[in-house]
């Protein structure tokens, strides 16, 4: 099988997705925007062959790139990134090639929040009322309709970028004093606690696995006020969101994929969906999945992928992982060295250096904590999280 990965590198642990790929004895053959030599030695031993481009934006250049390693290595069965900023590069390489997988006629479908929303509405899962919006007449129109607040989002974007909250028709004229620059749509506010649904479906739309988190503020709030965020996974899941997120899933129509469906979680364990996202949980919680259920997703995937036996996984959460922000600069009451000592044995991982891309809604520096008492890793967050 000859496998193309764009973005090899990023996030930083997805090398463990090549390296699981390679000993199933897929030739992966990646793409990439940052020089080979730069690669960490994990990564560059286990690919077949690398082409470097300096942007991975520029279309042409990723058609010539895969064009090449098609003379070079014959038919091409996979392209992949794993990575929302690639989702729709990845499925026009694969119109073009002729590959398995989402064409671009999916992505304009399921990556938009406009088309998210008719997929929830066309399965009955509940979904906060939402309408496209180019001026702020538009918005007061739609606010004279569902209230304020409002949330004002691009139709296509990433992690709370570019995303505010507007409470009146005055905010409304500030926020929109300058045009939009890029479609976005006006949703309704919902107050409550962001759960997700992570998992994975096999070739012929099966669920193999599923996994909860809870985050502990909105990513919108964490980004705009400069929150410390922690979240942590869930031993299990309420029935009434294992209802919604099969059923959400199952409208979507994936094959072979992951998927990551956020929800806000309201009084009575009622569940509105906010949206799906085709590809893994971000930051680190691939890794948290695997503390949590003492399995190897990156594993599980490549198995998937190359057609091997999946069923023999055993797929249970026994602890609660946690990863708990800080941001830099901020004056913590507790040193990193009182932080060492009081998570112990508990701390998974820990690294200073956030990248750049992640830390404006997941903090700088990351603690990633493993507990079997929910309790208790909510201590912990206390502890390292409180401030002066």
């Amino acid at each position: 099988m000859n496998f193309v990965f764009i973005s090899p590198h990023f996030p930083p642990q997805f090398f463990h997705f090549i390296t699981a790929l390679r000993e199933r004895g897929v030739n992966v053959l990646a793409i990439g925007d940052t020089p080979y030599d730069t690669l960490r030695h994990e990564l560059r031993e286990n690919l077949r062959e690398y082409f470097f481009t300096p942007s991975l934006h520029d279309y042409d250049a990723l058609l010539r790139a895969t064009g090449y390693l098609t003379w070079r290595h014959g038919r091409i069965h996979r392209i992949e990134s794993l990575n929302e900023s690639w989702l729709g590069q990845e499925a026009r390489l694969r119109e073009d090639f002729n590959v398995f997988g989402l064409k671009p006629s999916d992505i304009q479908r399921l990556r938009s929040k406009s088309g998210m929303a008719t997929v929830f509405r066309d399965a009955s899962v509940p979904h906060p009322e939402l309408e496209l919006v180019q001026s702020a007449a538009q918005v007061k129109a739609f606010a004279q309709r569902v209230g304020y607040p409002l949330v004002l989002k691009p139709d296509v974007g990433v992690g709370a970028a570019h995303t505010f909250k507007v409470s009146s028709d005055a905010e409304v004229d500030q926020a929109l004093a300058q045009p939009l620059p890029t479609s976005y749509v006006a949703q309704a506010f919902v107050q409550g606690t962001i759960v997700t649904y992570d998992g994975v479906v096999d070739r012929e739309g099966k669920i193999l696995f599923t996994l909860s988190h809870e985050y502990s503020d909105g990513v919108m709030e964490v980004v705009t006020e400069k929150r410390d965020i922690s979240f942590w996974s869930l031993k299990s899941i309420p029935d009434s969101l294992d209802e919604l997120g099969r059923k959400a899933v199952d409208a979507l129509g994936l094959r072979e994929r992951w998927f990551h469906l956020e929800f806000f979680r309201l009084p009575g364990d009622r569940f509105v969906a906010l949206e799906a996202n085709l590809r893994p949980p971000g930051g680190f919680m691939t890794d948290m999945i695997n503390y949590a259920c003492d399995v190897d997703v990156y594993r599980l995937w490549a198995r998937l992928v190359t057609g091997d036996p999946v069923t023999d996984i055993r797929f249970a959460p026994k602890y609660h992982v946690c990863h708990i922000a800080r941001r830099a600069g901020r004056p913590y009451l507790h040193s990193h060295e009182e932080v060492l000592r009081r998570l112990g044995h508990a701390l998974m991982m820990h690294t200073t250096s956030m990248p750049s891309v992640y830390q404006a809604a997941m903090g700088s520096e990351m603690y990633l904590t493993r507990h079997a008492d929910l309790e208790r890793l909510r201590e912990d967050v206390r502890f390292v999280q409180a401030l002066r």
